[in-house]
């Protein structure tokens, strides 16, 4: 199959959406556990108050001592102490009742992504930057924790409590009131817009920017070998360094942004609580309310800004938390190149087909007008030079891709309407290079039939001719293959495959280039295998070697895409 451009993960190219949809569309995320989330918004807010109110409290005991006392000291003192006993106790309820949500939501967010991962694979993946996937897979959600367990209920708490000390406020005096309101608006959505639109895009260059240093970093050490074989290091390490002062810059403007956010904000908590002091005298002055809305107004206006403060702090992360939110949203809403079928009526494998098919990626055609029969129980080989279109015919037998035009058929059917799991149960694929997992030999061919039996495992790789391989192993089929399958040699790693496809037991059996990265003896081994333990299987074989055909018992010629 030829190469194609690398896709990057995220919404490059695509508008991009607001901060308020991006979170509209987070907090959607939340309704199966809304209860919960109205727990911690309860629990917070009534937390707050009392620890507002054990400030506004002292300044009633302070009262006390002045010529209008207004609050018995005992019943002050009491007072005291059961908010400040409550503060303690509901802050940990909401703390407890934030992070069940966001752990619980990260684990079913991570559930969707996975789930929208496999629908888009392989054709919108194929290319795409893997860093970047893994980037959003695991730093991206994790970020998302801070969303969920320190964002939405902040946001819902620092409304209702400041809508409880307006009135509370308000009721000395209706200008403290719309004074108060002004410095809660002003500080808790005024400021944090502003510098949160400041930072927006600066938050995403970054998000993008770490998952590709993950690439390159991915990247590096897979090539390790190549690198240091080819004195590559010096260069790999200044382009490492490079990337990484380049995301520094970028955290740094960052870093400025929020700095200016908070001294913006504490001088504005400053200004707006002198402002209630100044008027507060001024209307004590004009008999605008008595010395007890005085005092207590300024002290409930200086100490009640807690809530906003939180909020205003929240937008110093949002920018990286949205851009997150962002990327994991576009996974979650990017549609597959092909959508699988369900309830279909149900069809056994009889034989295969394509039928003048055209197919093209993007502008590059790679099948015209291409057509082949493939009969039960045959072994068809299709032979030509690599770039062809053979692994094509492959995948699109498979659908993984869909055709333009004509038609791809499996027992007379087209594949667009056969169920996917259908489609999938009745054929096995080897790929040309098998992937192995860091797992066990025995887990790794037990891909092909999850739950199999140690006994059908073993008998699998009989057929695949590796039993006697596994055994000479210390541990057997209970050995690590390591990361990628690197403890394996290339023979190995492809028998394994043919291992898989044969527990699988599909009666249609697609081999690309099983043996083209072997030598002479490893390919005698495999193609032995395949002879010996394909029963009664229907094979379709292609490859670019011709000693690889014997095992035909057809052999077809495709150059550019057409069969001669």
């Amino acid at each position: 199959m030829r190469g194609r451009k690398k896709t990057r993960t995220g919404n490059q190219g695509q508008s991009r959406r607001s901060g308020i949809r991006i979170m509209g569309q987070l907090v959607g995320l939340v309704k199966p556990l809304l209860p919960v989330m109205l727990l911690a918004v309860i629990l917070g807010t009534i937390g707050y108050l009392c620890a507002i109110f054990l400030t506004v409290l002292a300044g009633y005991g302070l009262m006390h001592i002045l010529p209008e006392p207004v609050m018995e000291p005992n019943l002050l003192f009491a007072a005291l102490a059961v908010m400040a006993v409550l503060r303690g106790i509901l802050h940990y309820g909401e703390q407890y009742c934030n992070h069940f949500i966001a752990f619980k939501l990260l684990a079913i967010i991570r559930h969707k992504v996975f789930a929208a991962l496999r629908k888009l694979c392989p054709a919108k993946l194929e290319g795409r930057d893997k860093g970047n996937l893994i980037s959003v897979i695991t730093s991206d959600i994790e970020l998302l924790e801070v969303f969920y367990a320190h964002t939405i209920s902040p946001i819902a708490i620092a409304v209702l409590t400041s809508l409880v000390m307006v009135v509370f406020i308000g009721h000395f005096s209706l200008p403290a009131g719309i004074l108060a309101l002004t410095g809660y608006l002003t500080v808790g959505a005024a400021i944090p817009l502003f510098f949160g639109s400041r930072g927006r895009e600066k938050g995403m260059e970054f998000r993008n920017g770490f998952g590709e240093l993950n690439s390159f970093i991915l990247d590096s050490l897979r090539g390790l070998d190549e690198t240091i074989q080819y004195g590559q290091g010096e260069k790999r390490r200044k382009e490492m360094k490079e990337r990484s002062d380049l995301l520094g810059r970028v955290q740094k403007e960052l870093n400025t942004v929020e700095a200016s956010q908070r001294a913006v904000t504490n001088l504005t908590i400053l200004l707006f609580s002198f402002a209630m002091l100044f008027l507060m005298i001024y209307l004590r002055q004009t008999k605008g309310t008595d010395l007890t809305g005085m005092v207590i107004g300024t002290i409930a206006m200086m100490g009640s800004f807690g809530p906003v403060t939180a909020l205003a702090s929240l937008s110093n992360n949002l920018n990286q938390t949205l851009a997150s939110g962002e990327r994991v949203l576009s996974i979650l809403e990017e549609s597959p190149q092909v959508e699988e079928v369900e309830g279909m009526e149900g069809i056994s494998f009889t034989d295969a087909e394509a039928d003048r098919v055209d197919f093209a990626y993007e502008k590059e055609q790679i099948l015209k007008n291409y057509s082949i029969e493939i009969p039960r129980g045959k072994v068809i080989g299709i032979h030509g030079v690599s770039g062809s279109g053979k692994s094509t015919l492959l995948k699109l037998l498979m659908r993984f891709w869909d055709v333009q035009s004509g038609q791809v058929k499996i027992s007379g059917r087209d594949v667009r309407k056969i169920s996917t799991s259908d489609l999938r149960a009745m054929e096995s694929y080897v790929t040309q290079e098998t992937v192995l997992f860091h797992d066990s030999i025995a887990d790794n061919i037990a891909v092909g039939k999850p739950g199999a039996s140690r006994e059908e495992i073993m008998e699998a790789a009989k057929k695949a001719s590796i039993h006697d391989f596994i055994m000479s192993l210390p541990r057997g089929y209970d050995t690590e293959v390591g990361e990628l399958g690197d403890t394996l040699s290339g023979g190995e790693k492809q028998r394994i495959g043919i291992a898989r496809a044969f527990l699988h037991d599909a009666p249609f059996l697609l081999l690309d280039e099983p043996t083209s990265n072997l030598d002479s003896l490893n390919e005698g081994i495999i193609l032995k295998s395949l002879k010996e333990g394909k029963g009664d299987k229907t094979v379709l074989l292609v490859s670019n070697r011709k000693s690889t055909m014997n095992l035909a018992d057809v052999v077809y010629e495709m150059d550019n895409g057409r069969i001669s």
